[in-house]
């Protein structure tokens, strides 16, 4: 796995993960805002259902195992998988491709759940709160998704992955399914579901997660008026093989995967000149059970005979819906939703080459650096940035405002240090 950062536990698949349908547990992506919680004793785990409902309910892990089982592959995907690509860059967890995975799941279908306590007619949306604690002063991680979504049969509470229990850094014991949504709505270590008459107004809901509704300028500011919440996935592929660099000359099989939202892909080109000709490539089996098709990503390969020189390669899927993977960014100011054909350049030659490491030593850490930036993550997650002075003043008084210890005497020195050792 590639550590994006080891506290708390952000870990992406590297590209070889593309090349299998059903993603194993330990190479699934793992993202989290807080610190993973102690497993829950099953024996005293609840779930707790209220709000708006006629009678409230609390439930045992048996209790749900005793209602109708169903099963779904559906893909899940961090809304900012690919923010690492986005230029002017964008403050985040630098994700590349791998903040995203192809799993089997199992439960009990989520309206089945709240027709033991009844909605109430003024019921708008549903409210998650899971067994993670906050770190410092950060807002408690909640979502919520409307009841539209959350009575389609589709959207499961989850409490196996690819037929064993669910592991804790992937929601143990219970999680949601949100099939064809972005990853921020799966919430994970589920005890408390709340139905609400009113939009929540919490962080996690009102500024984060949020996206533009129309263009905007790389580098714009948006008003927050204009932002709503991340909802559908893109339609999406990537190159598993072969990657940058270089390949003999030959047969060579390009190959990865394609996913999308609601609407399956039909289709995906592979260009071996940077886009200026397509050619299909061929599908995984498409012949499958719907729960095992809708949702799930679809394998695709096409084999090149190709000669000595330099090549640009891209692919770009297209759902049934008719939505096409863009060449270009549309940016955004939180680096959500990346779906531009990859770009992959590669040297066909006969030559061996080699890379060799070039190793540097950083400068000394200012005072107070370890206290107030290292307290609660590691460094991995300032090392990925890459932003702008302006940029870093943001990130820092962010966290300055979520319960960082940073003196005043110091913040000068660990902004230049950030600054200079973290930049574009």
């Amino acid at each position: 796995m590639i550590v994006r950062s080891s506290r708390p536990e952000d870990l992406e698949m590297p590209l070889e993960g593309f090349n299998q349908w059903i993603t194993p547990v330990d190479q699934f992506f793992v993202r989290c805002h807080t610190y993973t919680p102690e497993p829950p004793n099953l024996g005293e785990w609840r779930l707790k259902l209220d709000g708006v409902v006629n009678q409230p309910v609390t439930l045992t892990i048996d209790d749900l195992k005793k209602m109708r089982r169903v099963e779904m592959v559906a893909v899940m995907e961090c809304a900012g998988n690919g923010r690492s690509f986005y230029q002017p860059r964008v403050a985040g967890t630098q994700w590349a491709f791998g903040s995203v995975g192809n799993a089997r799941w199992a439960g009990v279908r989520f309206r089945d759940v709240l027709e033991k306590a009844g909605l109430k007619d003024s019921a708008q949306h549903i409210l998650f709160d899971g067994a993670d604690v906050p770190l410092g002063k950060m807002p408690k991680f909640q979502r919520t998704i409307p009841v539209k979504k959350a009575i389609d049969p589709d959207t499961l509470l989850a409490y196996e992955m690819n037929g064993q229990p669910l592991s804790i850094e992937h929601g143990f014991p219970l999680r949601m399914i949100v099939p064809g949504w972005a990853s921020d709505s799966w919430t994970k270590w589920l005890e408390h579901i709340e139905v609400l008459d009113h939009e929540f107004e919490g962080f996690w809901m009102k500024t984060a997660y949020r996206h533009p509704t129309h263009p905007v300028e790389p580098g714009a500011a948006v008003d927050p008026k204009e932002m709503v919440p991340v909802t559908d996935l893109n339609v999406k592929s990537v190159i598993a093989s072969p990657v940058a660099g270089w390949i003999k000359p030959g047969r060579v099989r390009i190959s990865g995967t394609a996913w999308s939202n609601t609407s399956p892909v039909a289709r995906v080109d592979v260009s071996v000149d940077g886009g200026s000709t397509w050619k299909p490539a061929k599908l995984g089996p498409s012949k499958l059970r719907k729960v095992e098709s809708q949702y799930a990503w679809r394998l695709w390969q096409l084999d090149w005979q190709v000669a000595e020189g330099q090549y640009t390669l891209r692919a770009r899927a297209t759902n049934e819906a008719g939505q096409t993977q863009p060449l270009t960014e549309e940016w955004n100011p939180s680096g959500y939703l990346w779906n531009v054909a990859q770009r992959v350049d590669v040297e066909v030659t006969t030559k061996e080459m080699i890379n060799i490491p070039i190793e540097s030593r950083p400068p000394a850490q200012p005072p107070g650096y370890q206290s107030a930036c290292l307290t609660c993550h590691d460094e991995g997650m300032m090392v990925q940035q890459q932003l702008t002075p302006a940029q870093w003043d943001r990130e820092v008084n962010k966290m300055t405002g979520w319960g960082a210890p940073l003196k005043p005497e110091d913040r000068d020195a660990i902004l230049k240090y950030l600054a200079s050792q973290f930049k574009p």
